[in-house]
């Protein structure tokens, strides 16, 4: 019999420093699991039951389309992006659903000057993704039913994708959009600019008022 005494461990102890006369092994900064060249204890040394690594949750991704608007009543273009809207989102539901993404849709209709300021509206219809517009350059041409609904002459946005000009966001638009957002860009918030309400919407509020107060009388 060896006159050295055999050391034991019970399976509820890692392994500490100078056992089995070996050093200990180290974590770095990096979060690597490193030991020294001659073979420090590793996983199952001297009986013991090394830790298994833990996997930190994940968090859980969201994203927030918001559909802004003048009229869903009156206005053909509201009317149309709102269809578009609903389609895209069915096609591309089941791919989110699936990497484990959360679809949230706000549909918020833009009726006075406050609501436009306190969401920043610049132009009807609008569609974000995550707080983006999904088309950054507003174009817009007249709208003869929005005309209609206020008396006024009130121009409404026109969409561009691939070159072609648009009174209805194309489905292909919306999708790569809300795509782009998702798997495309880092987490970072858009930057805001200082809001001035456009004198389109200033005009169509005004002219609404109007055609409101002269059906009271």
């Amino acid at each position: 019999m060896s006159a050295r005494r055999r050391r034991t461990a019970s399976s509820s102890r890692a392994c500490g420093p100078g056992c089995c006369g070996l050093p200990a092994p180290t974590t770095g900064r990096s979060g690597v699991r490193t030991g020294s060249d001659s073979g420090a204890c590793g996983p199952g040394c001297c009986g013991s039951v090394a830790e298994s690594p833990r996997i930190p949750k994940s968090k859980k991704k969201r994203v927030e389309i918001d559909f802004l608007y003048l009229d869903l009543s009156t206005c053909t273009r509201c009317q149309g992006t709102d269809r578009t809207l609903d389609d895209a989102l069915d096609e591309v539901s089941q791919v989110l659903k699936a990497t484990g993404i959360e679809v949230i849709v706000n549909k918020i209709n833009v009726t006075s000057e406050e609501l436009a300021s306190k969401h920043r509206f610049v132009s009807s219809p609008t569609i974000r993704v995550n707080g983006r517009d999904i088309q950054m350059d507003v174009k817009e041409s007249l709208c003869e039913s929005c005309g209609d609904l206020c008396g006024e002459d009130v121009d409404c946005r026109v969409w561009v994708y691939e070159g072609v000009e648009y009174t209805v966001p194309p489905k292909a638009m919306i999708i790569e959009a809300i795509l782009r957002e998702v798997f495309g860009r880092q987490d970072v918030e858009p930057v805001e600019q200082p809001y001035v309400l456009p004198e389109n919407l200033r005009r169509f509020y005004a002219a609404k008022r109007a055609v409101h107060r002269a059906r009271r009388r």
